[in-house]
């Protein structure tokens, strides 16, 4: 079978309507490498990246309440420094006026797995969070009914 581990898809089709941030930035614990007192942050399998994570919220009308919020883990590279300093994705700046901060995600890849209950679940991993491009806005339309018409 060629689909062998993440599969690439797009933001739209993991959050069509839009997420919000709802939580931290935070690394993800690597819990074969850490030890009593001793936090190992996770590192992605396939690139050696380290991995973070931040809670979003699905803008989705249709999703369950208690399926709303789910965790995006994010790709991010060390910096080129000695000693190696990790670098910490940063969420957009937040918005005036919304109680939660928009987000979007780029290269974004799920992978499916059977969770502890026998359901079919999916984690989310990204490479890059920004703010959401803002939408085209539309030129006015002349009213095709006064057009070409004298005042009278």
């Amino acid at each position: 079978m060629a689909l062998q581990g993440p599969i690439p898809v797009g933001f739209d089709m993991v959050f069509p309507h839009g997420c919000y941030v709802v939580g931290e930035v935070e690394p993800v614990k690597d819990f074969d490498a850490s030890t009593n007192g001793r936090f190992v942050q996770s590192r992605d399998k396939q690139s050696g990246e380290l991995v973070w994570q931040v809670a979003v919220m699905d803008a989705d009308p249709t999703v369950k309440p208690g399926q709303k919020t789910v965790a995006v883990k994010i790709l991010a590279p060390v910096q080129p420094v000695q000693p190696v300093q990790p670098v910490q994705p940063v969420p957009p700046a937040p918005m005036p006026g919304l109680p939660f901060t928009p987000v979007e995600f780029d290269h974004v890849t799920v992978t499916p797995y059977v969770n502890g209950t026998g359901r079919l679940a999916y984690s989310i991993k990204v490479r890059a969070m920004r703010a959401p491009r803002s939408a085209a806005v539309p030129a006015p339309v002349k009213n095709s009914s006064t057009a070409g018409k004298e005042a009278a």
